[in-house]
């Protein structure tokens, strides 16, 4: 990890390690509102400051024994207190970094594998995050260019909506094929019969294929 100072930022992973129950309950606390609307979203998922979740400590049987803070406390080394969202540094997730840096997710990707990006300055719930400055300071390093609208973006809180969770809406049915119009033979001096029968052919988006009778 990188040496920066980051704010206290949990995931659904560090929530349910700090209440010690399963990933899916703290899932299941922020569909029933439990949970309140995340105070950082990157890369589509959802974080939230430790004074955020502390406020669920104590109600409906929910404890975040003093051990398990403290664990989660030295895990996030460098970390301190923040208390309103508003007061957040700029942190961006994998796809946000690509935004800036103008490449795709799979060029962070590989960055990464090959060391040629700096190190995230948090790893939440399994997902990297950097500061906007490590990531802008990491660019000048290695004398990449950067995005200048996204930068101008992402400070300004344009993030991606939050991945869906739960259960896929089934894709609409397609409406059943309308039957093909039976083959038509017209004779010397129906000329104008066969015009209009093209014609509601063409306009129900169908081809016509002509042969002359033998």
């Amino acid at each position: 990890m990188a040496g920066a100072r980051t704010p206290y930022l949990l995931g659904h992973t560090e929530i349910a390690a700090l209440f010690g129950v399963k990933r899916q309950t703290s899932q299941l606390w922020r569909t029933d509102g439990t949970l309140p609307e995340p105070d950082l979203l990157a890369s589509g998922n959802p974080y939230w400051l430790l004074s955020t979740v502390l406020r669920l400590d104590g109600h409906s049987g929910r404890a975040a024994a003093s051990d398990r803070l403290r664990a989660y406390r030295e895990s996030q080394s460098g970390g301190y207190e923040v208390d309103d969202k508003s007061h957040l540094p700029t942190i961006l997730g994998i796809k946000e970094v690509a935004e800036v840096c103008h490449v795709d997710v799979q060029t962070i990707s590989r960055w990464r594998n090959r060391k040629t990006i700096a190190e995230p300055d948090l790893l939440l719930s399994g997902s990297p995050l950097w500061l906007l400055e490590t990531v802008l300071n990491d660019a000048v390093r290695r004398g990449r260019d950067v995005n200048a609208d996204d930068v101008d973006r992402v400070r300004a809180g344009d993030r991606a909506p939050q991945r869906p969770r739960g259960r896929k809406t089934a894709p609409s049915s397609s409406p059943p094929n309308k039957p093909l119009p039976l083959s038509q033979t017209f004779q010397p001096g129906e000329e104008a019969e066969a015009a209009r029968f093209v014609s509601q052919v063409l306009a129900e988006g169908l081809s016509v294929v002509i042969r002359p009778k033998r």
